[in-house]
């Protein structure tokens, strides 16, 4: 009878453990102690020397992105706030044992412990129950500790709710909350709470993680497999976690670094710097060979160009920086890779490739087809990447830069008269513009000056008088381009002949044939509007100045005929026949309130 009852309990056994549902890595290995956490040793150390010498906060924000341990370091808090056994009377940092509150508060089942989450409970009647319970002593605990996830997510009635009893809360209540999104929560809150951010965990740190695990769940795993799940897992120990979970249910607990790029679909970083060897040597059918064999092997052309766009960003880092630059989570062949193509390629190259790459990903994004057009970036990297640099065929072609310092260089000595200009269409002034072109570009020179204004004017939907000086017709032509009016800033400067401008508020002018016949009332009803004074703006049959834009061109055309007379222009116009030089004139220094700057 004995045996058969051991048979039947081992039976029963057998079932209960079979029918226990399988519990994630992510909950399995949750830590149960500050001990546990890793790569939050400034938080831990300062929780620990406040238990120490007792001097507890009524409040605490934890921040940090998803997964880096929030939820845990608050129940771990509550944990440490409550725990009692045998000699054990107050808040501890010491719980080398479960507890008798323990168990269900990292369970979250806790009557003394309420866990809210305030995506779901945003209101001020949510708020309102915590204060009325916060009034009663805790049920079984020491401490009754309210502990609110993505805190951010309250209504603003409900922050400004809570806020009495935050700051002076009953001796037996503690506040947790939580956020991936600090900046959301009121400044009259986070002054009332003790603030951790938690940080992402190292890639190391996390592949050491991932190796213990591993060793505890009697699986085998590559360290270069561990290495790429702990990349891919961007600092947070949760997805990590998920993604290990994946990879030894994928590979029946063997965690292969080949196995891990199909299931992440990522490239074998080997491959990927043969790949930009390949680019960056010109050689355009071994690229586009490398990226169709990457793509048969189940990586995405966008995660190529990602990927080739990382190693870009690791060689340039090495390149300034030094190869202790690379990183720690890179193997000894990748980082001498790397510093290779750091020892061959120029800063202007390599920065060169990294906006091509980035321009790249976002024509993948919109494009029919990826795989086409990842193909068109690798096309374009390895045609340029035998261009010089600005600087590098200025110098091969003879001229001088600037000095480094900010010193200008030596200006050449102009040409003899009878010498010919380098290209005959810069000898007379450009014609206008129309107005629809000229106003698409007065539009666009004028958007950083809207920003900047449209920040200082209060939003009363009306215009606000300025206080600068007009001192000259410019300043007025100046004042209706910070006032968006591109159409009567046009005018102005290409249909009106000045005759005469006083700053005490007249201005005598002379309308061209193209000019409105409403252009003078125009312009008085504006400016009285933009300042605070009343203008006068009288006609005059005669002619006075010449127009504010022909001059600017004829003044543009002379320099730029000048600019194409120095040696290192002429040089490169001879190498680049039919290349039309353009200048930009760059934004001078902005005018103060007063118009004295």
């Amino acid at each position: 009878m004995a045996k058969k009852t051991d048979a039947a309990s081992d039976e029963a056994n057998a079932g209960s453990a079979a029918a226990k549902p399988y519990v994630v890595l992510a909950r399995k290995y949750r830590p149960q102690t500050f001990d546990d956490l890793i790569g939050q040793s400034a938080m831990v150390t300062t929780l620990k020397n406040a238990f120490a010498a007792d001097r507890i906060a009524q409040g605490y924000m934890l921040t940090g992105v998803r997964g880096v341990g929030k939820t845990t370091t608050a129940r771990i808090l509550s944990r440490a706030l409550n725990y009692e056994r045998d000699g054990v009377t107050k808040p501890t940092f010491d719980m080398p044992v479960l507890g008798k509150h323990c168990l269900e508060i990292m369970e979250g089942r806790h009557p003394d412990v309420l866990e809210m989450d305030a995506a779901s409970n945003t209101g001020v009647d949510n708020i309102r129950e915590i204060i009325e319970s916060a009034r009663y002593k805790p049920m079984v605990a020491r401490t009754k500790v309210f502990l609110i996830d993505e805190v951010h997510m309250l209504s603003k009635g409900a922050f400004n709710a809570l806020l009495k009893t935050l700051e002076e809360p009953p001796p037996h209540v503690k506040f947790i909350f939580a956020t991936t999104e600090v900046r959301k929560v009121p400044v009259t809150v986070l002054s009332r709470t003790q603030r951790f951010d938690l940080r992402r965990v190292d890639v190391p740190e996390l592949s050491a993680h991932f190796q213990r695990i591993i060793a505890s769940e009697g699986a085998k795993a590559e360290p270069d497999a561990l290495a790429l799940i702990a990349r891919a897992a961007e600092g947070s120990v949760r997805d990590g976690l998920s993604l290990l979970d994946q990879a030894i249910a994928m590979g029946s607990g063997a965690v292969t670094a080949e196995a891990v790029r199909a299931m992440l679909g990522l490239a074998d970083r080997g491959r990927i710097f043969d790949l930009l060897e390949h680019v960056f040597a010109g050689r355009t059918a071994d690229a586009l060979r490398s990226l169709e064999a990457l793509h048969r092997d189940g990586a995405e052309p966008q995660q190529v160009l990602t990927d080739l766009a990382e190693t870009v960003h690791l060689a340039m880092r090495v390149k300034v920086a030094g190869a202790e630059a690379a990183g720690e989570a890179l193997s000894a062949e990748e980082r001498r890779r790397a510093s290779s193509i750091a020892e061959r390629l120029s800063v202007p190259l390599l920065s060169r490739a990294w906006q091509m790459l980035l321009k790249g990903l976002e024509e993948i994004s919109r494009a029919p087809r990826p795989g086409a057009a990842a193909e068109m970036v690798l096309i374009r990297l390895a045609y340029t990447a035998d261009l010089p640099s600005p600087d590098e065929l200025v110098r091969a072609l003879g001229g001088a830069l600037p000095a480094r310092n900010g010193a200008a260089p030596p200006r050449a000595e102009p040409a003899p008269a009878s010498r010919a200009p380098v290209n005959e269409f810069v000898e007379e002034a450009p014609p206008p513009q129309s107005l629809d072109d000229y106003i698409l570009d007065a539009e666009a020179e004028m958007d950083a000056d809207l920003e900047a204004s449209d920040e200082e004017a209060p939003r009363t939907g009306r215009t606000v008088p300025t206080a600068r000086v007009l001192r000259t017709f410019q300043d007025v032509i100046d004042l209706a381009g910070e006032r968006r009016d591109a159409k009567l800033k046009y005018h102005l400067e290409d249909h009106v002949s000045l005759v005469k401008f006083d700053p005490a508020g007249s201005i005598e002018m002379h309308l061209l044939p193209q000019a409105p016949k409403e252009l003078p009332n125009e312009l008085r009803e504006k400016l009285n509007g933009w300042t605070d004074r009343r203008w006068m703006v009288a006609l005059s049959k005669t002619p006075g100045e010449t127009p504010v834009g022909e001059v600017r061109r004829q003044r543009d055309a002379q320099e730029l005929q000048e600019i194409q007379r120095h040696p290192a222009v002429e040089a490169v116009m001879k190498e680049f026949p039919g290349a039309q030089l353009t200048v930009r004139r760059l934004p001078g220094p902005k005018k103060d309130e007063t118009g004295t700057g």
